[in-house]
């Protein structure tokens, strides 16, 4: 039904006033009624049974032209009101004398149809009751609105004031600080072990065994992200940082006992991340890295420990450690998403990509992929690395036994099978892993997962290298932010290399033609984040490793860190 337009309602009065002087001439007539004219009345009732109107308006009537002087109030009539029909033969009979009768029966439908209108189109209205309630409650709470009004008013100013001075309308600020209180258990070799054991001959000393230095340390990292939207979809981020989390000096013995939140530039401010993220279509995202990169950046992980801040205070709690091999500085790679629950990944990561010297494909680097499937309760990610490594760095992982990172001896190594020097220390691997997530509840999450590298060192030999975890973490035990985090596991571990690798490795003895850590270490970790409130988080922990460097010549180690982390 047309809805009534306020223009219409205004001309209504014009119409029905026209209507009665046009009916006036027939006042006359009305009091000399015959039986003739009740007949045609009663004719114009049984015929006169409204048609349903059409958009057609009054051009619908076959007797009805635009040229007629009264086509255009018709029109309006049929259209907006609806409220006069023709005969059912089509025609509407306009030059026919109208009687008093028929004025009133068409008068009357045009009223009941508009009172219906006006109904229809103020049902929503407030009646004059809600009128009056209203104003009572605006007496009552009269103090509470002036207030409020206040308050919009300062708000507004406030407002006004934050956009004079605001840092940037495309970039926002957001800040980590960590201050760590470290400690470890006095690191030494054990005097009961053979000295033809021992991971590295400068440990022994005069004779002497070498004592580690072991005093409790204060640390900190500092770090500024400024992320930058141009399109709301994207992100520049710019990290600055200083931190001086230095590693214990038993690194002469393993990589194991290293933090998450390590690392350390004597507290100057670096650039220590660029990057800049942007979709390419609906279902990828394609990132770049000046500095910074890692080629976790595009093999994410599930693991929820992954937060040097927040998660694990080990290094190696952290992820898998091939996701660290090769070169790992500048970097281009993207993640696509299949559907809700799957998405590959690819990227390549270069270590000395700025240096002209090796540029961004002649020096180390890292290409990896990766397929994962993540829903609410389980997760399960397959990656695979090809990495290369120049000089004598071995694999780059920074974690495990020495002889696990393939790092060499001294260059004049000179191989006790072959009785030949290594041609050189470059080392290409082949990496695989396997990551398993699972989180029967929000309470409750168990991972790990197991990581294995092939290296290969040019025109010398190959090696295998093993790690795995298992991961436990209780969230919100406590308190809502709390976590409660467990982490069990064998660090990378040289597992086998080439006869002509024979105590080619830092940590295995050339003399004794070690070609494996001769024994098994473990790295068990526990330690529980209290979160104090929504930027302040203390978490002590402790990691136990025994049979450091895989190597039962070390003493058990015992590292601790009571972490406070501010987050802005």
């Amino acid at each position: 039904m047309a809805k009534l337009h306020r223009s219409s309602v205004k001309a209504l009065p014009i119409f029905i006033g026209s209507a009665l002087l046009a009916a006036q001439p027939f006042a006359a007539q009305a009091q000399t009624v015959n039986q003739d004219l009740f007949d045609q009345i009663e004719a114009y009732s049984a015929e006169g049974q409204m048609m349903m109107n059409q958009a057609g308006g009054a051009s619908q009537f076959s007797d009805v032209s635009p040229s007629d002087w009264a086509f255009q109030a018709l029109d309006d009539l049929v259209r907006r009101y609806d409220c006069l029909k023709g005969y059912p033969n089509g025609t509407f009979r306009g030059n026919r004398a109208l009687t008093r009768y028929e004025f009133a029966a068409g008068l009357n439908a045009c009223l009941q149809q508009i009172e219906r209108l006006i109904a229809e189109t103020t049902a929503d209205f407030a009646t004059r009751e809600d009128l009056e309630t209203m104003s009572r409650l605006m007496q009552e709470f009269e103090a509470e609105l002036a207030m409020l009004g206040t308050r919009v008013d300062n708000l507004e100013s406030r407002v006004s004031f934050l956009e004079d001075n605001q840092f940037s309308t495309t970039t926002k600020l957001a800040g980590e600080a960590i201050f760590a209180l470290n400690a470890i258990s006095p690191a030494r070799n054990r005097p009961d072990i053979n000295a033809d054991r021992l991971l590295d001959d400068a440990d022994i000393r005069n004779g002497e065994r070498v004592l580690f230095n072991d005093n409790i340390v204060f640390q900190n990292r500092a770090r500024l992200n400024f992320d930058t939207s141009f399109t709301g979809r994207d992100r520049l981020r710019t990290r600055l940082q200083a931190n001086n989390v230095a590693d214990w000096a038993v690194r002469e013995l393993t990589n194991e006992p290293r933090y998450g939140f390590g690392g350390s530039n004597d507290n100057t401010v670096d650039l220590a991340h660029l990057s800049y993220r942007f979709p390419v279509g609906s279902k990828t995202t394609a990132q770049i890295f000046a500095t910074g990169a890692g080629i976790d950046d595009y093999l994410t992980t599930l693991n929820p420990l992954d937060n040097a801040g927040q998660g694990s205070i080990s290094r190696f709690g952290q992820r898998n450690p091939i996701l660290r091999v090769g070169g790992q500085d500048q970097g281009i790679g993207i993640i696509h998403k299949l559907n809700d629950n799957f998405n590959v990944s690819l990227g390549y990561t270069a270590g000395q990509g700025a240096d002209p010297a090796a540029g961004i494909f002649g020096g180390s680097y890292a290409l990896g992929g990766q397929i994962q499937f993540r829903n609410d309760k389980f997760g399960v990610g397959l990656q695979y690395i090809n990495a290369y490594t120049t000089g004598r760095a071995g694999l780059g992982t920074g974690t495990g036994s020495l002889a696990g990172g393939l790092g060499l001896n001294d260059p004049t190594f000179i191989s006790p099978v072959t009785g030949a020097a290594l041609a050189t220390g470059n080392v290409v691997s082949n990496n695989y892993g396997l990551e398993l997530l699972f989180t029967p509840s929000d309470r409750l999450f168990v991972g790990g997962w197991i990581g294995m590298s092939k290296g290969i060192v040019i025109q010398s030999g190959t090696a295998d290298v093993w790690n795995y975890a298992l991961t436990l973490g209780l969230p919100d035990l406590g308190g809502d932010g709390n976590l409660l985090g467990f982490v069990f596991g064998q660090q990378p571990r040289l597992a086998g290399s080439s006869a002509n690798l024979a105590g080619a490795f830092r940590g295995t003895n050339a003399a004794t033609f070690d070609r494996a850590n001769l024994d098994v270490g473990y790295h068990l970790e526990a330690f529980y984040r209290l979160k104090v409130n929504d930027n302040i988080s203390i978490t002590p922990g402790l990691v136990y490793l025994t049979n450091p460097g895989h190597s039962r010549v070390n003493a058990d180690m015992l590292m601790g860190t009571l972490r406070t982390t501010f987050t802005f």
